[in-house]
């Protein structure tokens, strides 16, 4: 959703004075039996006519004025921070208003737009939780993924952020598959779970130069069982026929190169898989009963 969609045209609030003047005469009774005074007697006409002066000055703004600075301030001014307190004080004074609920989503796409991904998280959770049923709902769940998204740490890092974004886009597609929001957050999916592969691949390719071969082995064996859609198992399959060859599991060696190259003849890490086995004196074979073969048959690869 844009902003331009979000950008409603101004409205007029309703008259709201009777409510104001009662909940002003509820604060001050309530002021009088905290300091211990009567309700009656000598003196109060003149405290209420104080109180009610002071309390003037607090008066509530209406919720479309407050609405519409902070489309001012995020559309014309540029300044997000401003907008989201706006729209967060739309929410405070007018909490069970129209102008509330659309304050909050707005609220969620202006900490967004900042980068502010923890604020934006938490206001469009408090959305989603408490108007499930509206129209925008998919968007502030799209929000709360986006912002976990555009988080994720680069494959050096640990990638619990990147875990998180997997899960809040599947509950995009889960709650709302016919939104226009689902193709996209597929398109996310695809791409942090290629992120996720690619730690794998970092990790055990540091194992295979510290000669650990069993652990890098492990790491290779998650991105082909795991991950066989992302760009990494064509790399994860020549990276086994070259960790089964170092250890002499030669079947193994020759089975991955050989579902290498049937599943990804012109790729560049069949041609080295190739040579590899080749260097051993063997040829590419695929064992039917290989955990490679079984798996990529299990997904239709094979």
């Amino acid at each position: 959703m844009s902003a331009k969609r979000m950008a409603l045209e101004p409205r007029k609030s309703s008259d709201v004075s009777g409510l104001r003047q009662a909940a002003r005469a509820l604060r001050f009774a309530a002021g009088l039996i905290v300091l211990g005074l009567p309700l009656g007697g000598c003196g109060t006409g003149a405290l209420w006519d104080k109180f009610m002066a002071k309390d003037d000055t607090f008066v509530d703004e209406p919720a479309d004025k407050l609405y519409n600075e902070g489309l001012y301030m995020m559309n014309q001014k540029k300044d997000l921070k401003s907008a989201s307190k706006k729209f967060e004080e739309v929410d405070r004074q007018h909490p069970y208003s129209e102008w509330a609920r659309k304050s909050l989503l707005m609220s969620a796409y202006s900490y967004y737009q900042a980068g502010d991904y923890d604020s934006c998280i938490g206001s469009a959770t408090r959305y989603v939780t408490l108007h499930p049923g509206s129209p925008d709902a998919a968007y502030a769940q799209y929000l709360i993924a986006a912002s976990h998204y555009d988080q994720i740490p680069d494959i050096s890092r640990d990638q619990g952020r990147t875990e998180k974004a997997i899960a809040a886009l599947e509950e995009v597609v889960r709650k709302y598959p016919t939104s226009e929001y689902a193709t996209t957050a597929k398109s996310k999916i695809e791409a942090a779970r290629d992120q996720l592969a690619g730690k794998e691949m970092a990790v055990g390719r540091y194992y295979a130069e510290k000669r650990d071969f069993t652990a890098a082995i492990n790491r290779y064996k998650t991105v082909v069982t795991q991950y066989q859609t992302t760009r990494h198992v064509e790399e994860a399959l020549y990276r086994l026929t070259e960790a089964y060859m170092a250890i002499g599991i030669t079947g193994e060696a020759q089975t991955a190169a050989a579902v290498l190259g049937h599943n990804f003849p012109d790729s560049r890490w069949y041609k080295d898989a190739y040579n590899l086995v080749k260097s051993g004196g063997l040829e590419p074979s695929e064992n039917q009963g290989s955990w490679i073969s079984r798996t990529f048959k299990k997904v239709g690869l094979g």
